[in-house]
């Protein structure tokens, strides 16, 4: 079994100095940790893979295909592969759980 701990998962991303924490990587899928700060601009481009958002913790929007939406704990996103997506108007540092499948290529 894998079994994680939110706040011990942000530990290791805030030591890694980057957003972005992969945690678990299978042959169909891979999970993550994003955090993004209070006013941080969200710099990703679409991916290759279909994707899941999970928000943990925070506040702000997600805008998806020209789409925007509020976001705050509980708030779960699908956005589908090479759509353009992206976090703006961060109100409250987010936290959020992002799920890839099949597991995120890098592109």
């Amino acid at each position: 079994m894998d079994a994680f701990r939110a706040d011990e998962l942000e530990q290791r991303r805030a030591a890694s100095g980057e957003r972005y924490l992969e945690f678990l990587r299978r042959d169909s899928m891979s999970l993550g940790l994003y955090t993004l700060e209070a006013g941080a601009e969200d710099t990703q481009t679409p991916h290759a893979e279909d994707e899941a958002y999970v928000v943990v913790a925070g506040r702000g929007q997600i805008m998806v295909d020209g789409e925007s939406t509020e976001v705050g704990p509980g708030s779960v996103v699908f956005v589908a592969a090479a759509v353009d997506h992206r976090f703006h108007s961060i109100t409250e540092r987010l936290e959020i759980l992002v799920v890839f499948a099949p597991p995120e290529s890098g592109s």
